[in-house]
């Protein structure tokens, strides 16, 4: 009897027939297996059974599991807890896994359903390992083909055979086909600068793209302009996609201002619309920025070293196009360079 009665306490410890508990239930697509009677885990923890498990009404309806848990987990099982099946190891049995909620999320309650998520299908994942197994060995198949193209082809170079094979073997070729190529950049830089095509840069307003940038700054200082100027593009430029100036004589009141305060830094900054090739835009307006600096230091008296440029390509959100020339002051007193008090700018589009 003793030995009786303690196998009845034992089995009734594991159902937890002897303990205060609650029902829960979560509803599956398909339970994989699982058992009346498995374990139910939170947090890692067997703190409850499965009591039922019971087929849909409907064929499209779902599997509902009744599980008893206990008491204490009221305190860690919220409202946004989630309910899983899973497997001990790969071939092992089924038991259903409950999540801890989030700390502000209400408790539950008795006879509650919550979330239930689809169990992984042992099947369906040896089904895609051995599917990854078939592509792996199919790329090794296609990478000892490529191996041995390699290998002949490799084989026709050392032999001298074809083009390139000559190229490696014959020096004399090489060096004449490396010298041709040479002559053909430099005829190319020289075509560039010929009589016959200068003007087609100089419609354009500069001749030479690496000279855009030679005074150009990576961003604009942090703090704000004391004084900026803004021009439209439209009224500035001759005509759109080139940087040759039409209206110069407006830029005249930034060479005066220019010459008569002390500045610490100025940047003539350009923009684009929003047409157009972002790469294209973005050489048009660094050679818009620096045709414009290049008229003020010829024009003026005036320290070059601190006219800088900038292109700042596309315009976003507006299709506008314009020069915007800030002046930032002079470090460390930053001088007010408007009279009768300083005008800040934290922008450079108007």
């Amino acid at each position: 009897m003793l030995i009786f009665g303690a196998g009845v306490f034992l089995i009734g410890g594991r159902q937890f027939l002897f303990s205060g508990t609650y029902r829960l239930y979560a509803q599956f697509q398909n339970v994989a297996g699982l058992e009346t009677g498995a374990p139910v885990r939170v947090a890692g923890i067997h703190e409850g059974t499965v009591r039922s498990i019971a087929l849909p009404n409907r064929p499209d309806g779902q599997v509902r599991v009744a599980m008893d848990l206990k008491n204490q987990t009221r305190d860690v099982i919220k409202k946004d807890s989630a309910a899983s099946i899973a497997a001990e190891g790969l071939v092992g049995d089924m038991y259903v896994e409950v999540s801890p909620g989030s700390k502000d999320a209400p408790a539950v309650i008795n006879g509650e359903t919550i979330q239930g998520q689809p169990p992984l299908q042992v099947s369906g994942l040896l089904k895609k390992t051995d599917q990854i197994l078939d592509s792996a060995k199919g790329a090794m198949e296609g990478i000892d083909q490529t191996a041995g193209n390699l290998t002949s082809i490799s084989s026709k170079i050392s032999q001298g055979s074809g083009t390139v094979g000559a190229l490696i073997n014959d020096k004399a070729l090489y060096q004449h086909v490396n010298a041709a190529a040479t002559n053909l950049q430099e005829d190319a830089e020289a075509l560039k600068h010929n009589f016959l095509l200068r003007g087609f840069f100089h419609r354009r307003g500069y001749e030479d793209s690496d000279e855009l940038t030679k005074y150009e700054v990576s961003q604009l200082p942090a703090a704000p302009p004391e004084k900026h100027f803004t021009y439209d593009g439209t009224k500035l430029f001759e005509k759109a996609g080139t940087a040759k100036l039409k209206n110069q004589k407006v830029l005249d009141e930034v060479g005066r201002f220019l010459e008569r305060e002390q500045f610490g830094l100025a940047v003539v900054a350009a923009y684009a619309g929003m047409k157009g090739d972002t790469q294209q835009e973005r050489l048009l307006t660094e050679a818009r920025a620096m045709v414009v600096r290049d008229y003020l230091v010829q024009n003026f008296r005036l320290n070059d070293t601190r006219v800088k440029t900038i292109g700042l390509g596309k315009n976003d959100g507006s299709n506008d196009s314009g020069v915007a020339v800030m002046v930032y002051a002079a470090e460390p007193e930053r001088k007010k360079l408007v009279n009768g008090g300083t005008r800040s700018a934290t922008s450079v589009r108007p």
